[in-house]
């Protein structure tokens, strides 16, 4: 049976470790080339000798997406490298400042943005016109806590979890007509290192501090979302778009796209 992805040219930033990670080699092993970005050298050099041993093309890029010559210089690594870049996925974030709004450090607050953010549109800017071009293309943004209910104590986290799904819906309207899919990803209570920034946070975390450790005791399976990631990233999803998808507890291998499509499923709305 032919792979998934064969062939295809894959972006996975934050890929270094985590969930980020368990995406990069899911989608290797399905036949992707696969790019990791992050700003550790050895995390890169780990992760692209997991790639290898897959049999698949590998490439690493070493940047800090908080810095724009540097996110810029990464993505014209992979066009210069491949030509193109058939996948996205926009992985990369930081838990930022723990604590109640008003003692937060402005700095700190505005850097998760960034991170989080602006640095998920940024490279989908980069991406989009060989997209564009090609007529086809597969944008996947990772979701979070706080995106579609209140996060106390974690106001930059939630603001720009919150800001990557409505992101996610409105380019996913802007390209539809040039088949360019854009969805984001819920992939569930995972132990990755944020939850270990929670458990180390202590009180600033608030209540959150106790279900870090329930986090820890009972990790959901990262494969699911990497699973999820790599339907995402295949034509098998085409034509799904402007969603956001819960790994675990949403039926996405048996969707009628058309059927979701045509409603405001997997969308955040105020209904009544």
């Amino acid at each position: 049976m032919k792979p998934l992805l064969d062939g295809k040219r894959a972006l996975v930033t934050g890929g270094g470790r985590g969930i980020g990670r368990v995406i990069a080699l899911a989608m290797a092993a399905e036949g992707a080339n696969v790019a990791v970005l992050a700003r550790t050298s050895a995390q890169l050099d780990e992760v692209a000798a997991q790639i290898g041993d897959l049999g698949a093309p590998g490439l690493t890029v070493k940047a800090d997406l908080s810095r724009d010559e540097e996110l810029v210089a990464g993505i014209n690594q992979v066009h210069q490298a491949w030509g193109g870049i058939d996948v996205l996925v926009n992985n990369a974030g930081i838990l930022g400042p723990v604590g109640l709004a008003h003692d937060l450090d402005p700095d700190d607050w505005m850097r998760t943005l960034q991170v989080n953010l602006f640095a998920c549109f940024r490279c989908a800017q980069l991406v989009l016109p060989g997209m564009i071009e090609r007529n086809g293309g597969k944008i996947i943004n990772l979701s979070g806590g706080g995106a579609v209910s209140p996060r106390p104590r974690f106001s930059a986290y939630a603001a720009a979890k919150a800001g990557v799904v409505r992101f996610t819906e409105t380019l996913a309207s802007e390209v539809l007509e040039h088949h360019v899919d854009v969805n984001a990803i819920a992939p569930g209570a995972i132990h990755t290192a944020m939850v270990d920034e929670l458990l180390n946070a202590g009180a600033a975390a608030g209540e959150e501090h106790a279900e870090a450790q329930q986090i820890v005791e009972r990790s959901q399976d990262p494969n699911r979302a990497a699973a999820l990631a790599v339907f995402l990233a295949s034509s098998r999803s085409d034509g799904l778009s402007g969603r956001l998808i819960s790994a675990m507890w949403d039926d996405w291998e048996n969707l009628d796209i058309k059927a979701v499509m045509e409603t405001e499923r997997f969308t955040v709305r105020r209904l009544t």
